[in-house]
């Protein structure tokens, strides 16, 4: 997820004051069930190498694997010259999973928008819209290293400014018909990757969807939405939570411990590559692993579906978001431990589409 974007044009802070005073004291709209997607990024760590054709085709069967379980939507992130591997072109590997699915919604989480002009990503986007039958769900973001812009010959200090006239572009492009073929959805859902509140607010000020499960961007995010004349049920939020759902939590924990620290070691080190910031020490595995859903990213919940699903409605509630989803298979994960996370991430998807119990309110 990219970080906080800022140079939008402010309205009146009176205006701000007025909307957040009728948000206080309206009755709040009963709350909508909360829908659970997979993320993928086909990373293929040497202590657990495969084939590369073996590596996307399971991708692809987890994929198969979500849609017949119930899930929601499958996710796809982009990174550039990983020494692990990482999926690069989000966009292309959709219109694969496109032709092997037919229910499930398929998200970039996210495209890299400054590292590619509008009019290509609005024409494989339809295509993949297309493909899809109007299942594509386009997150972008700005994107934050430094070799990926050296790589393809784009500036690092404009992003922010960019992604912005991205979405502006997209928008008139697929308005104005600029480019063919025009997608299949009426509009296409954009999602912005942005962190921290100001970057919450130009999401809404842009009039388009959040991509982040963060509930404090919520107020900010609403904020930019009236000050953008949108009434506040337009709000929409989704966005990745780090945990992993399994009957028996403490033995797919040692299971799973290595691939973690994998994924976020990589994840730590990329982020300073080509800087001259130092290089962050190892996670410490043990005590990455948290009893709650944490903002934290590497902190990871592994516990069975029922807490899981009591503390992701406790963690939504009050806020739009409709959407969380978690990596399927971090870092090399077994195959035979991706598809049981999966298929117990249908059971978490039915428990959130219940009523509550008294037990799961607790976090039993």
């Amino acid at each position: 997820m990219d970080d906080e974007v800022t140079g939008a044009v402010s309205l009146s802070a009176i205006a701000t004051l007025v909307s957040r005073a009728g948000r206080r004291v309206a009755s709040p709209p009963p709350q909508a069930p909360v829908e659970v997607g997979i993320c993928l990024d086909l990373r293929n760590p040497s202590a657990w190498r495969r084939a590369g054709a073996r590596l996307y085709g399971f991708a692809l069967e987890l994929c198969e694997e979500a849609e017949r379980v119930g899930l929601h939507s499958a996710w796809f992130s982009e990174h550039h010259l990983f020494a692990d591997g990482y999926l690069p072109q989000p966009l292309t590997f959709a219109a694969a999973v496109a032709a092997r699915t037919r229910r499930l919604r398929l998200g970039t989480s996210v495209l890299l928008a400054p590292l590619r002009p509008a009019v290509q990503i609005a024409e494989e986007a339809a295509v993949v819209d297309l493909l899809s039958g109007g299942r594509l769900e386009l997150g972008i973001g700005a994107g934050y290293r430094e070799p990926e812009f050296a790589l393809y010959g784009a500036d690092p200090s404009t992003r922010r400014g960019v992604t912005a006239e991205r979405v502006r572009e997209l928008r008139r492009i697929w308005l104005d018909g600029a480019v063919t073929p025009s997608p299949a959805q009426p509009r296409v859902p954009i999602w912005l990757g942005f962190t921290g509140p100001r970057g919450a607010r130009l999401a809404g000020r842009l009039g388009e969807g959040l991509l982040s499960a963060d509930p404090a961007l919520a107020e900010p995010y609403r904020d930019g939405l009236a000050e953008a004349g949108l009434p506040p049920e337009t709000a929409r939020m989704a966005g990745p939570l780090t945990f992993f759902v399994a009957d028996d939590p403490e033995r797919a924990w040692a299971s799973l411990l290595p691939h973690h620290t994998t994924q976020w070691d990589g994840y730590r080190q990329a982020a300073v590559e080509g800087t001259d910031l130092p290089t962050p020490p190892p996670l410490d595995g043990p005590a990455s692993r948290s009893p709650r859903l944490m903002g934290g990213r590497d902190r990871i919940l592994v516990a069975t579906p029922q807490t899981v699903a009591a503390q992701i409605r406790d963690r939504v509630a009050g806020t739009p978001i409709r959407t969380v989803y978690t990596f399927a298979a971090p870092a090399g994960l077994s195959e035979d431990l991706a598809v049981a996370h999966v298929r117990a991430l249908g059971t978490l998807s039915r428990l959130l589409a219940a009523a509550p119990t008294v037990e799961a309110a607790a976090g039993g």
